[in-house]
């Protein structure tokens, strides 16, 4: 079963990076294969005419492939990064029936609560399911040893949960390819 991890910022010093090797890590421990998709490697100069541009397209193939995804997004100003959603917008019916698992992930104390209300309702508006389990990761600055290593032991289990709810939904819907448009 096939579910990336999507990393959504690109800001320098990003501490969600963290959050998705944690959950990278993870995947590859339950059996998932897994990559990170990076929004540095999807930035538009311009939105004009983006459906059509090389980055769309590597999207589209990864998403078409996908039986899910997990989004890891940092909370800026009680919402999500701009760049996560010119890079969601590159694709529309590619996301139609795709379990989606957010991690949320914030300096403060709320763990990205705010930008994942957000992120729920885009992902409804792309047809997408989102599962109702998030992972919360608050005073992400704390959360990991110099290593990159998560200090909090309770986060392997949670993780463990967030991904066998993901990989069920999943598993019920299917699997790979499903695409209600084609």
């Amino acid at each position: 079963m096939y579910i990336p991890i999507i990393l959504g910022t690109a800001r320098e010093g990003r501490e969600s990076e963290k959050v998705a090797r944690f959950m990278l890590a993870k995947a590859a421990e339950f059996g998932l294969e897994s990559e990170i998709i990076d929004v540095r490697d999807y930035r538009l100069p311009a939105t004009d005419d983006s459906k059509t541009s090389e980055a769309a397209a590597r999207l589209k193939e990864r998403v078409l492939r996908a039986d899910g995804i997990v989004i890891v997004s940092p909370e800026y100003n009680h919402g999500y990064p701009g760049e996560l959603k010119m890079m969601l917008d590159l694709l529309y019916a590619e996301y139609f029936g795709k379990p989606v698992g957010i991690c949320g992930v914030s300096s403060g104390v709320f763990g990205g609560a705010r930008m994942i209300e957000h992120l729920i309702a885009t992902c409804v508006r792309f047809h997408m399911l989102p599962t109702g389990e998030v992972l919360y990761f608050p005073k992400v600055q704390e959360l990991f040893d110099d290593s990159g290593a998560i200090k909090k032991e309770a986060y392997h289990r949670r993780a463990e949960k967030f991904l066998a709810v993901l990989a069920g939904y999943a598993e019920r819907l299917g699997g790979t390819g499903r695409d209600a448009h084609s």
